[in-house]
């Protein structure tokens, strides 16, 4: 299994990427170079332009496709955008179809909704599962969960790993993780939660295309340790109340006054514009002035980046970083490669009334519905992308992308469930996908293949029946006959829109 296949999640297939790493939409750093240069590097890039003019934007979009022709998204801000530039800039998004937009701080769900109806995925960044709860109800396709370790504006005042678990027991889209993220052994945590990509900030501000000022990088490779402050000082151009973490500097130490009053005392200057001191501008290639007294960003593992290295070789280095700790956790735990990595130990630890071996069992079978399911994810969006750029599938095709839409949510959805699941009984989900999706998407016709996807849900529909036979688990019997009777409702619906009665259940 190659690399990337290794380390895929339903999340990479949603984004078009091939790695579950995604650069942060970070307003000024986050330009073209660095986009291009994510996206052609395996991960997804979105350019941060709050607040930046359409015509830029619209530049910088087309410097990022003459580079790649990888997806991208764009990051933008509501609550600190003018009304009328905020309106141009969703128009030029739509206008563009860019892959995806990243939208950050106050909820706005017209705008969600709006993005849904351009076809464009709308990904909500949040800082509680409360925040997360209603990202969801509004329509967002996925969800970053933001702990208080991130740099830049911060959200929530939890630590990441809390509120993931918090937002994974309650999400039903994909989630991504964010705060603190430098090397493969963070990446490797989230994901082992449940996540299904990492969101990398301070780790891709310290790379040769960032657009960051060379003063603001050689900040971070000079931090030693977490050496960072979570403020409100910096606070020009955005709502009241916006804590950022940065680096210490003469602002956070009280040096430069109270950073309350309403006089503006101009630091820099960017094409004529004046950078005002306590004004969230960090330091960038276009400005001049004094940097140290600007917004220097920077989330809690700042003091583990070494060097600024081109941004290819930072992603590669923290893929290879994620499976060498993949290996380490296998060799400790003693695993077999097949089966899941579990700490439980010992029957008191575990939250459902089951002896140990009942629990591993258990976790067993749980882990191999997880790789069955993100099999499942990958054929039915693999199908749909197919889809929309072919002809008449033997079907109605609006019914038929309908339906695989529908599948790919629930494959999604059901892939947190069961990863939720093997936490609760002392766990860490494995990342892998079942060699199912190889074996459907090597059928050309999609009929077929359709038929094929259902004699695999079918599969399900039988193991579910064996393993709720074994488990006397309340909440964990009402999540497994929730996914059951999903799996036995798009049965049918494959079955009905190609004529053709139930798939006998068989083995995958």
């Amino acid at each position: 299994m190659s690399t990337s296949t290794s380390l895929h999640t339903p999340l990479c297939d949603l984004l078009g990427c091939d790695y579950p790493l995604i650069l942060a939409g970070m307003g000024g750093v986050a330009r073209s170079a660095l986009v291009a240069a994510v996206s052609e590097a395996g991960g997804f890039g979105f350019l941060g332009m709050v607040r930046e003019p359409v015509a830029l934007i619209r530049e910088e979009v087309a410097r990022v496709r003459e580079q790649t022709g990888r997806r991208f998204g764009i990051n933008l801000i509501p609550a600190a955008t003018p009304g009328d530039l905020l309106e141009q800039q969703l128009a030029l998004c739509i206008e563009l179809q860019v892959g995806a937009v990243a939208l950050f701080w106050d909820l706005r769900p017209d705008i969600v909704a709006r993005l849904g109806e351009a076809g464009i995925l709308a990904v909500c960044q949040v800082g509680s599962a409360a925040e997360a709860r209603l990202a969801q109800q509004a329509g967002a396709d996925v969800l970053i969960v933001q702990g208080v370790e991130a740099g830049g504006h911060v959200r929530g005042r939890q630590p990441l790993d809390r509120v993931l678990d918090e937002v994974l027991d309650i999400a039903s889209v994909p989630v991504a993780a964010a705060g603190g993220i430098v090397s493969g052994r963070d990446v490797d945590r989230v994901l082992a939660r449940g996540a299904q990509a990492a969101v990398l900030g301070t780790a891709l501000v310290a790379t040769q295309e960032s657009f960051a000022h060379d003063y603001h990088k050689q900040r971070l490779v000079e931090a030693q340790g977490d050496v960072t402050v979570l403020t409100e000082a910096f606070h020009i151009n955005w709502p009241p109340q916006a804590a950022v973490r940065v680096l210490p500097n003469s602002v956070t130490r009280g040096e430069r006054g109270n950073p309350a009053t309403s006089q503006r005392t101009v630091i820099g200057e960017e094409a004529g514009r004046p950078v005002y001191l306590f004004s969230t501008d960090s330091p960038l290639q276009s400005m001049t002035g004094d940097f140290e007294a600007m917004a220097l960003y920077a989330g809690t593992g700042v003091g583990r980046i070494a060097a600024v290295e081109p941004a290819a070789q930072r992603i590669q280095r923290i893929i290879d970083e994620v499976l060498v700790s993949r290996l380490n956790n296998d060799t400790l735990a003693g695993a077999e490669p097949s089966s899941p990595v579990c700490y439980a130990g010992e029957a008191e630890h575990h939250p459902a009334p089951m002896s140990v071996e009942q629990t591993f069992m258990v976790l067993a079978r749980l882990g191999e519905l997880l790789e069955a399911e993100r099999a499942g994810a990958l054929v039915a969006l693999q199908s749909l992308r197919q889809l929309q750029q072919s002809g008449d599938p033997g079907a109605p095709k609006a019914a038929l992308q309908d339906l695989l839409k529908a599948i790919h949510h629930d494959e999604s959805r059901w892939c947190a469930m069961l990863a939720r699941q093997m936490r609760r009984l002392g766990a860490v989900p494995n990342t892998r996908i079942g060699a199912f999706a190889d074996k459907a998407m090597a059928i050309a016709d999609l009929p077929e293949r359709m038929r094929f996807l259902n004699r695999g849900q079918g599969w399900v529909v039988r193991k579910l029946r064996e393993l709720l036979e074994e488990v006397d688990d309340p909440a964990l019997q009402a999540d497994l006959m929730a996914m059951l009777d999903a799996h036995r409702d798009n049965i049918e619906q494959v079955s009905a829109l190609f004529a053709e009665p139930e798939a006998a259940p068989s083995a995958q």
